[in-house]
């Protein structure tokens, strides 16, 4: 089995998208932070993902800290986007196989919260 959190970060690194659906659990859960329900399958987290890759890791973003334990993993990133600093954990559960079975993602400040949601709501337009 690979090491789940290695291959997150070579997608993130490789800005590959299309490596998503390897490692995410066919029941996959995102948790947006602002969306009220969480989004689930494979599918839809795999969009969410994929607009968060476009928006948050852009040139800038960078993985700041990193804790695991179990099956579970918190990283803390920072990126810039339209000259707003953005701060941010991604809250990661993966299965026994090693796929992805809920992502959480926590932003802040507000400032950010409200320019990820103005930029990720026109991808996602853009997307369908």
């Amino acid at each position: 089995m690979d090491n789940p959190l290695e291959r997150w970060h070579e997608i993130v690194q490789s800005r590959n998208p299309a490596l998503l659906t390897q490692i995410l659990a066919e029941d996959a859960t995102f948790h947006s932070p602002v969306l009220f329900r969480p989004q689930q399958g494979r599918d839809l987290v795999a969009l969410y993902l994929t607009g968060a890759m476009h928006v948050i890791a852009n040139p800038t973003f960078r993985y700041v800290r990193e804790v695991t334990a179990d099956n579970n993993a918190v990283l803390e990133f920072e990126t810039m986007i339209d000259d707003v600093h953005v701060n941010g954990v991604d809250i990661i559960t993966w299965d026994e196989h090693g796929l992805i079975t809920d992502f959480k993602v926590m932003l802040r400040p507000l400032r950010a919260l409200t320019t990820v949601q103005e930029h990720m709501a026109a991808l996602l337009q853009q997307m369908s």
